[in-house]
């Protein structure tokens, strides 16, 4: 039965390339622009450079923003940064901005990158060691305020 299935596959894909593993993809896609450091994110920023943070609220939540950056979930990026898009975000002006798009630790971010240099950003590059490493670094940090469910620090009459 699986001959028959590798049989039919063949046919319908002839010159279909074996899958490829997450590790052997991200060295594929990571060899296709230069990755930066934090300090290199820092100062790209100084000079124009837009932070894109697409970490999940939780992580944002727990650990705090890069004050500055665009907050945009992974789900929603490409949308949101297409400088032809409808849904773009204002700061998508056009193809020559520089994007440096910062995960939690560097991974999801450079398969991010893919896409937006796919869409024509060819500036796109990703924080090596993500917003980890932007923390573990000393740069900036503010962190999340929800004052609405805060309620540590609250005491009758104050």
């Amino acid at each position: 039965m699986s001959e028959d299935r590798n049989t039919i596959r063949d046919e319908v894909v002839p010159n279909a390339s074996p899958p490829l593993g997450i590790d052997e993809l991200l060295e594929r896609v990571r060899a296709g622009y230069d990755r930066i450091g934090p300090p290199e994110a820092a100062a790209a920023a100084e000079a124009g450079a837009l932070l894109v943070d697409i970490r999940y609220a939780a992580l944002r939540d727990r650990d705090g923003l890069i004050p500055g950056a665009l907050v945009v979930e992974r789900n929603e990026l490409e949308w949101r940064l297409d400088p032809r898009g409808s849904h773009r975000a204002a700061e998508a002006v056009g193809h020559d901005l520089q994007v440096v798009v910062v995960c939690n630790e560097g991974y999801a971010s450079s398969l991010a990158v893919a896409s937006l240099r796919q869409l024509g950003l060819h500036r796109a590059t990703d924080l090596i060691g993500g917003f980890q490493a932007w923390r573990a670094a000393g740069l900036p940090v503010t962190p999340t305020c929800h004052p609405e469910s805060d309620t540590r620090n609250l005491t009758p009459g104050t």
